[in-house]
């Protein structure tokens, strides 16, 4: 499958996500919902419900972490959401930065980006935006703002580097970002990888945590810290579908493994 077609296949599923919010609720990323189909399983984050700023209506449980704990986001700065959703993330850097601050989003699909205005305008939120664009190609100009996050976002943009080098142009001088994301250790079977329904749960869209470090590196960024890291908690079955048992053995040995981490860098002029 080809970079144009798994974005097409990451927009239908999210598109689908956002029109099943709204007559719904809340759906997980690949949990009780199905909306991956067979394959699913929940790599929901951390909790969100004492965290300032949380819009229940804008949490449809697709991250994989609370980027915006550890972004050192301040009163005033600017911000962009890359992968925004219903708004979620937005609204809370929203309850940082404050009146004097802007908050931008930008996803992929239209169906969440009109699901996040929709939430926005219930708020009456003046600096918030959401626009919709490709996370590869940022219809934004250059050193806009101050911090940038993401949550369980970038694994699912085929061209990572070009993604990266995206997030480097439109920070500031000595901006930095700050993304929650998917990795993983080893190597994932040519199946798993391959499958569609699996990128779009978040999965298959995952580098080696080495690589993905390398290509923070190779875009330009500078004091690359890993903030937090765990285990992705997968049913044996899933695996099943696509390992097999000298596969799944090494998994289980932990020569193979799933993790979310929170990561930030910074961008030195």
């Amino acid at each position: 499958m080809n970079a144009k077609d798994l974005k097409l296949v990451v927009q239908e599923k999210y598109g689908l996500i956002a029109q099943q919010s709204l007559t719904q609720g809340q759906n997980s990323c690949c949990g009780t919902s199905g909306c991956c189909g067979e394959l699913e399983f929940s790599m929901i984050g951390d909790e969100y419900a004492n965290v300032k700023g949380h819009n229940a209506d804008a949490d449809l449980g697709l991250g994989c972490g609370i980027p915006t704990q550890f972004a050192n986001i301040k009163e005033g700065y600017s911000v962009l959401d890359l992968g925004s959703g219903a708004g979620n993330d937005c609204f809370v850097a929203r309850a940082i930065v404050g009146e004097t601050g802007q908050v931008t989003g930008i996803d992929f699909t239209v169906a969440m980006t009109e699901k996040a205005r929709a939430n926005n305008a219930k708020l009456g939120y003046t600096n918030v935006e959401f626009i919709q664009g490709d996370i590869e190609e940022m219809p934004l100009g250059d050193n806009l703002f101050d911090v940038i996050v993401s949550n369980c976002v970038l694994n699912l943009v085929p061209d990572k580097q070009k993604a990266f080098s995206e997030i480097y142009r439109v920070l500031k001088p000595e901006g930095h970002f700050c993304v929650s994301d998917v990795v993983i250790k080893g190597t994932l079977p040519q199946k798993l990888q391959k499958d569609a329904e699996m990128y779009a749960g978040c999965v298959s869209g995952a580098i080696e945590i080495n690589e993905y470090i390398d290509i923070i590196k190779n875009a330009g960024f500078q004091n690359i810290t890993i903030h937090k890291k765990k285990d992705i908690a997968i049913p044996l079955e899933v695996f099943k579908k696509h390992m097999g048992d000298a596969e799944l053995e090494s998994f289980r040995k932990g020569d193979t493994g799933i993790y979310s981490i929170t990561i930030s860098a910074e961008k030195m002029i």
